[in-house]
């Protein structure tokens, strides 16, 4: 299967939210569904920032991780992130670094 029709096809990944009968939701409003995602993203570009990455949202189905070089590679979740990120810097990415840490409890004040 090409890349494209991985996209077009990809279910939803469990970190969001669906309006789907049967499925545990908070919500069924797509503009709040939308939202959190937005927020998800902006989360995770806080981390992916400490190892020189930026973190966007494609069309609400994929994300895009890209380096400050300007290379980028699709992502179809937030499960494949880190892998993802350790492949582009060519090193290893821990969200539990300890001087991760200390950096996002120093913004936060």
């Amino acid at each position: 299967m090409c890349a494209l029709c991985g996209v077009l096809g990809g279910g939803g990944d469990w970190t969001d939210a669906a309006a789907r009968p049967g499925v545990f939701t908070r919500n069924v409003d797509s503009v709040q569904r939308r939202r959190e995602r937005a927020n998800r993203v902006a989360c995770a570009q806080k981390v992916l920032s400490f190892y020189g990455l930026t973190l966007s949202d494609w069309q609400a189905t994929s994300f895009v991780l890209s380096t400050l070089t300007g290379n980028s590679e699709i992502v179809d979740n937030l499960t494949h992130l880190w892998a993802a990120a350790e492949k582009l810097t060519g090193r290893p990415c821990d969200p539990l670094d300890p001087r991760l840490i200390d950096r996002l409890e120093a913004a936060v004040g």
